[in-house]
């Protein structure tokens, strides 16, 4: 009997080995098409029959991005204000590239802070109202981006915000699903642990950051992860919001150049290769904490 369940249980492991290979080409086939696809010539990306691997590696398609337009190195408006930090002349690409990562950075950063803030206080605060909020939040999941988006740019549009990459990354800010990840984990918070802080003296800011911040780390990285990549990906907002050349994203960039350029697919591989980048980089960087926070949600689940 013995025998027959190790015999059984290598098997499972080679089925599980071969299925997690099979996937995972299947999922990486894509970058790797993109990438070669990219450092290929013309004629081999029209081709009736598909090169899997390229015969002549060529620049080309880099160059054709890099060389088109150019802009400054970055141009930083002050929100509410009509004041800008301007830098040196750089490809267009370049640029976009970088507004493309501060956006998502920036809107990583605040959404990450304030879900957090909000999370905890649903958690573990009791006042008037607490069951509503969290209410609305939850609804406020299942409401289309396009149900709120001409009230969305009249806002931003009143707050001098408009063609801004702030008229981006502040309705992020605000995102319903990270408040709702955030309160989950702020949930199993020990109040004991807490009750312990406010008679050693600790105030509600040194509580946070001392003992609900480290407690509920992998969460914030599972979050971070959502909203760079939630952030990076929505076209849509981006395309509503932004007008101006200096101030577009590299998938908006890359759609202008395209037009210009009639179908073009290597420099679209090209521009998508440039962009996979920092994403690829970003996750990772928190794949521990991505990982850790989804099996921590798993268990609680």
């Amino acid at each position: 009997m013995k025998s027959k369940d190790n015999g059984g249980s290598a098997a499972y492991r080679i089925f599980s080995w071969v299925v997690l290979i099979i996937l995972a080409i299947l999922f990486l086939f894509p970058l790797y098409w993109i990438i070669t696809g990219a450092l290929k010539t013309p004629q081999a990306i029209n081709s009736a029959t598909p090169q899997w691997f390229p015969a002549e590696f060529t620049l080309r398609n880099f160059q054709t991005l890099f060389s088109k337009r150019s802009a400054p190195l970055f141009d930083i408006p002050i929100p509410f204000t009509t004041l800008h930090v301007i830098g040196s002349t750089v490809p267009a690409a370049i640029r976009w590239l970088l507004n493309t990562v501060f956006m998502a950075v920036a809107a990583m950063v605040l959404t990450c802070i304030t879900a957090a803030m909000a999370g905890y206080a649903l958690a573990k605060k009791r006042f008037l109202g607490r069951g509503l909020i969290f209410s609305l939040i939850v609804a406020a999941m299942a409401l289309p981006k396009q149900v709120i988006l001409i009230p969305l740019i009249r806002e931003m549009s009143a707050l001098g915000l408009y063609d801004n990459i702030w008229a981006v990354i502040f309705p992020t800010v605000g995102w319903p699903f990270g408040v709702f990840l955030m309160k989950q984990f702020s949930e199993s918070i020990p109040g004991e642990m807490l009750e312990a802080a406010r008679i050693d003296g600790a105030g509600e800011l040194k509580t946070f950051t001392s003992i609900v911040v480290p407690m509920i780390k992998p969460g914030i990285g599972a979050l971070a992860i959502f909203t760079f990549i939630n952030s990076w990906n929505d076209y849509f907002m981006q395309l509503i919001m932004l007008t101006s050349s200096s101030n577009l994203t590299i998938s908006l960039g890359i759609a202008t150049m395209q037009a210009e350029n009639s179908t073009d697919y290597g420099l679209i591989m090209a521009g998508a290769t440039l962009a996979a980048v920092p994403i690829i980089v970003v996750f990772l960087i928190f794949q521990k904490y991505f990982t850790k926070g989804i099996t921590m949600g798993a268990v609680k689940g």
